[in-house]
């Protein structure tokens, strides 16, 4: 879940294990337990990432990247897309006929947002911002992280002040529940 690093080591960090999930994911062939512990684990990951991204990364990228509301908005606009995604596999039985379907839409939904990040945000911070700034995102992001939710909560507020308040909170009730169901803990 932690990394170490600057916000952008952070973050790609992150990339490359959803990466190596969703190798995995579409290297499965059955149904099943086997399946639906895969899908958590990643939908645990995105939804982690996504709120420490929402509470800290977009608002620096607001504040110092010139066009970065536009940039910060549509990344928003990306991860809405990914938490609705999510939402419809946490409902879908792992033997549905739309499990696959959506378990792609998701892979090319989040690999696009990566390339997109990666390629035009991070290089664009890491110009605007000292080294200093971007350890300090990092730290942040980390501890965002580590009290962020683990399930969907597509209605929730996205705005970075309304995450950093209603986060925790769910992020707590979410793993209580995944305690007692044993959720994510393969």
């Amino acid at each position: 879940m932690g990394h170490g690093g600057n916000v952008i080591d952070e973050l790609m960090a992150d990339h490359r294990e959803v990466e190596e999930m969703f190798s995995r994911l579409q290297g499965m062939t059955g149904t099943g337990q086997e399946l639906r512990d895969l899908v958590d684990e990643i939908t645990i990951e995105l939804v982690r990432h996504s709120v420490a991204e929402e509470q800290y990364l977009y608002p620096a990228v607001r504040e110092y990247v010139a066009g970065g509301d536009r940039m910060a908005d549509k990344e928003l606009e990306d991860h809405a897309r990914v938490e609705r995604i999510l939402k419809q596999l946490e409902k879908t039985g792992t033997d549905d006929a739309q499990m696959r379907p959506l378990t792609q839409q998701l892979v090319d939904e989040v690999s696009a947002h990566v390339q997109d990040e990666e390629s035009n945000l991070f290089p664009m911070l890491q110009r605007a911002c000292t080294a200093q700034q971007l350890d300090d995102l990092g730290d942040k992001i980390r501890r965002a992280k580590a009290m962020a939710p683990t399930r969907p909560h597509p209605a929730a507020p996205s705005s970075p002040t309304a995450s950093k308040l209603l986060a925790p909170g769910a992020g707590l009730v979410d793993r209580a529940r995944d305690f007692v169901t044993g959720r994510g803990g393969s």
